[in-house]
């Protein structure tokens, strides 16, 4: 145990400091003695300590500190843009995919002519056209928008429209970038052999095409950067695609020059045959059994393990400069935890050696605790502690719009049990702080067509049911609640324009330029507005308040700001009345606190306060109780500057 001595204090709080020789990371909490009262401080607040020493470790919300561990500055509480490149924008028709230029998984490739047609239930081979050009012509409106930090989806030269089976972890697709050289004959009508496909061939394996598109992603990091936008790249590095010429199941690299050894596939005695995990005839290990998405066998090569970490390396290098990686089903890769951790701490070595101020950001759908103690991941995409539990409070809905529990909606200790990346031990403070809260993205259905409270998918329901019976109040409501919880808020592109969807592939719809939603529109640019200007927002602590079933209540603060958020998520209007003294106010009992009113949305729609300069609402806090009516699915966001 050790003392801590008063260091500075003033009419309201003391602080208090302490120094230590730590040689690994370590779990802590705080212990006060008053009274004769033992009481501990742990990170979700006071306990009695004899309580706490009859309970497990890893059942206690301690903090924890790991020497040396440290998340990029930048990547604190920073508002997130996810682009699925192929529906958000076409800037450059020329690099299209075109219809039957070669075929992928089975699906022959359809250009799609239409922006605003749907997908289809198999949407495999469909292409609409979306490119790199597109995001750079794009830059000024996300700017605008308030958008801090852009997630592309993968970009790297792979034969599918959302490109998780990558053929070329080296460069960029020049279907995303730029055709400076173009030729060849389309795969003939009925055949099935990509051998065949000389336009494809030609576009892909074209050094003048490659180059260029790794060009073109340069220049748009650079136009980013210099708006002070930020861009993380998404790695698959799981598993890659049949395509790709260490595995060529198509033979496409068979005749190319560049390629001179033989894939696994085509030649047992192929130096990558140890990339993989072979069978009997050929068979070979697949993610979840897709053999478009053949398993990396890292165990099996280091050089594999070398020439994924050269790829890694190259794209956070100049003259790219990525802002760091988003890693794919990252606890899946490799054959066992033990080699997994091993990798990602050199992943992290050999990222944070070229970029010290990259981010890793990994995705994960179950505990990450073991991977964020300090020398792998960053942080993760809040699948378990934000998407899902916000999901099932403010719709009954399961991410994928599979399931509707009514039981869950309003529960708002389910929420506050759920809503923490926390599980078996303690986590640094900095995961949680840039951990990436979405409403929707590539892999779930939208936000929006959750809040009808109807289960399905497209290919049960179709299309148009993904609009019917949807709630603009309560998509409101996780507006806001996304914009003032601790991590980074992560818009999926049309989410703010009105896009609805149901799980892949409808969720990626493209985006509808010239016909956005004013009203999501609205709420999202007032509510990042707002988050951009608090420093409460952006890196306060949180607090939960009283509450009741059906409303949520929480502070966030720091010394100079705090933010008061209450949601009501009930079918009638709500009086709530409650002491607020422990949200953080520097308030003496018997003062009354004024606070004024920056949001606040209902059912016919939102009212912000004026910008600054001019006075908005106000309300008081006599003796620091505030007494408001909150109406039905509304949403208030209170502000006391102190």
């Amino acid at each position: 145990m050790r003392r801590l001595r008063a260091a500075v204090g003033d009419d309201f709080f003391d602080w208090y400091e302490g120094s230590l020789e730590a040689k690994g990371p370590f779990a802590y909490c705080f212990e006060a003695i008053s009274g004769g009262r033992r009481l501990w401080y742990l990170r979700t607040g006071i306990a009695d300590a004899p309580d706490c020493q009859e309970r497990e470790a890893e059942d206690l919300d301690l903090w924890l500190i790991v020497p040396g561990f440290y998340v990029p500055d930048w990547a604190r509480g920073a508002v997130m843009y996810q682009i699925f490149v192929d529906r958000f924008r076409n800037g450059d028709p020329s690099n299209d995919t075109l219809t039957g230029e070669y075929v992928c998984d089975g699906h022959r490739s359809v250009r799609v002519t239409d922006w605003n047609s749907l997908p289809e239930p198999d949407d495999v081979g469909r292409h609409y056209g979306g490119d790199l050009q597109g995001v750079l012509d794009s830059l000024d409106y996300l700017e605008k928008l308030g958008i801090e930090v852009i997630y592309l989806n993968p970009i790297f030269l792979a034969p599918s429209n959302h490109k998780y089976d990558t053929q070329d972890y080296m460069h960029v697709d020049p279907h995303f970038g730029v055709i400076a050289e173009d030729g060849g004959d389309l795969l003939p009508e009925a055949c099935s052999d990509n051998r065949q496909a000389g336009r494809y061939l030609t576009r892909v394996r074209s050094r003048k095409n490659l180059e260029a598109s790794d060009a073109l992603l340069a220049r748009l990091i650079r136009e980013a950067h210099r708006r002070g936008i930020r861009v993380i790249l998404d790695g698959v590095f799981n598993h890659c695609g049949a395509f790709h010429p260490w595995m060529d199941r198509e033979g496409i690299y068979a005749d190319d020059p560049d390629h001179a050894a033989p894939g696994a596939y085509q030649d047992p005695d192929s130096p990558y045959r140890d990339y993989f995990c072979f069978g009997e005839d050929d068979g070979y290990e697949a993610w979840w059994d897709f053999s478009s998405l053949p398993k990396l066998h890292y165990e099996g090569s280091e050089q594999l393990v070398t020439e994924i970490l050269q790829a890694v390396v190259k794209w956070v290098s100049p003259p790219y400069r990525a802002d760091g990686w988003r890693l794919d089903v990252a606890a899946d890769l490799g054959h066992s935890r033990e080699f997994n951790h091993a990798f990602w701490r050199r992943f992290r070595e050999t990222v944070r050696g070229a970029a010290p101020g990259a981010l890793i950001v990994a995705e994960n759908y179950a505990e990450s605790e073991q991977w964020l103690r300090g020398g792998e991941w960053d942080t993760v995409m809040n699948y378990e502690a934000f998407m899902e539990p916000m999901g099932w409070f403010l719709t009954g809905m399961e991410k994928h719009n599979d399931a509707f529990c009514p039981e869950k909606v309003g529960d708002t200790d389910l929420f506050w049990d759920a809503m923490d990346l926390r599980g078996r031990g303690p986590v640094t403070t900095q995961p949680r702080m840039t951990a990436m809260n979405q409403l929707s993205n590539h892999d779930h259905a939208r936000f929006l067509t959750r809040t009808s409270g109807r289960p399905g998918r497209l290919a049960e329901l179709g299309s148009k049911a993904a609009s019917e019976g949807v709630d603009p109040a309560v998509f409101r409501q996780a507006v806001v609640l996304q914009m003032t919880w601790p991590g980074a808020p992560a818009l999926y592109y049309g989410d703010e324009a009105g896009v609805g969807g149901f799980t892949d592939p409808d969720c990626r719809r493209t985006y509808p330029w010239g016909r956005e939603d004013r009203r999501c529109m609205r709420i999202y640019k007032e509510a990042i507005r707002l988050r951009r200007e608090s420093q409460a927002l952006r890196e306060g602590a949180l607090i939960r308040l009283k509450d009741m079933p059906g409303v949520l209540a929480y502070a966030r603060f720091v010394k100079e700001e705090v933010i008061i958020v209450l949601l009501n998520r009930r079918e009638e209007p709500v009086l709530y009345r409650a002491d607020i003294l422990d949200a953080g106010l520097r308030l003496r009992r018997g003062e009354t606190a004024e606070l004024e009113v920056l949001l606040r949305t209902g059912g016919h729609g939102i009212w912000s306060a004026p910008r600054q300069g001019s006075r908005g609402q106000r309300l008081e806090a006599p003796e620091g109780v505030l007494t408001l009516l909150l109406p039905r699915r509304s949403a208030f966001v209170l502000r006391r500057r102190q």
